[in-house]
């Protein structure tokens, strides 16, 4: 089992970028697709970006944040990262960092406690 731990969130101001990492600990990083989801007072947690199994793996990311957003991991240090652009104040929200495993049709999903991005106008 996985443990996730995130950090880097803060008060920032719009136009301002961030960056945020989660570190993996007690399993295969390797195995694990990676995720960011953030949940917002009041409305349901969102997908901010995914990325494969692989440093260079597959990306995905959510309509809001597409041309703003960069996700990216290191498997050699067990870190997934999220680099977001021209911070808005809509994307204040706690930001979750998401490993899941996939083993044939077992999926598995663990999160971190979150961190807390707050971007003032």
């Amino acid at each position: 089992q996985v443990t996730l731990v995130e950090s880097g969130g803060g008060l920032v101001q719009a136009g301002d970028s961030l960056r945020l990492s989660c570190a993996a600990s007690g399993g295969t990083f390797s195995r694990y697709c990676m995720g960011w989801f953030r949940q917002a007072p009041g409305k349901e947690r969102e997908l901010v970006a995914t990325i494969g199994i692989t440093d260079y793996g597959s990306t995905d990311y959510g309509d809001s944040v597409k041309g703003r957003a960069t996700i990216s991991r290191d498997n050699n240090k067990n870190q997934v990262f999220l680099q977001m652009e021209r911070l808005k104040t809509e994307d204040t929200a706690v930001y979750f960092c998401l490993a899941r495993s996939i083993v044939v049709i077992e999926v598995n999903d663990y999160w971190g406690q979150g961190t807390q991005v707050t971007v003032s106008s």
